[in-house]
């Protein structure tokens, strides 16, 4: 298993739900965190966030106790992203924050570089 350097950050309210998600669902143990990019959305890029096995093309790390696993050519994309959460009554969910995208939608869901 080769674990590579942590590419992203992810802040500690986002790994508190990660865990919680885990535990609660019961993801089996041999499942990683995905985290990746697809094509599509308003910006041309959407995130991709869930729980997978590894594949042969992916790299993996762990980030504070949680496997994390990345197809190999969406780091060129994630590099330095930071994935954060929010729980307030005006929005709930996974934020995205890309220093490589150079447009966003309005929802953050999307991006282009």
């Amino acid at each position: 298993m080769a674990v590579t350097t942590q590419p992203l950050n992810i802040t500690p309210t986002a790994l508190t739900e990660i865990k919680k998600i885990l535990q609660d669902k019961e993801v089996p143990a041999e499942y990683a965190l995905r985290v990746g990019i697809d094509g599509g959305g308003c910006s041309g890029m959407t995130y991709v966030l869930g729980f997978d096995k590894k594949k042969d093309a992916d790299d993996e790390f762990e980030f504070e106790g949680v496997r994390i696993v990345m197809d190999r050519k969406h780091g060129m994309y994630l590099l330095g992203m930071e994935i954060d959460f929010k729980d307030g009554l005006d929005a709930r969910g996974f934020i995205f924050n890309n220093p490589n995208a150079t447009d966003t939608c309005g929802c953050g869901e999307s991006f282009s570089v």
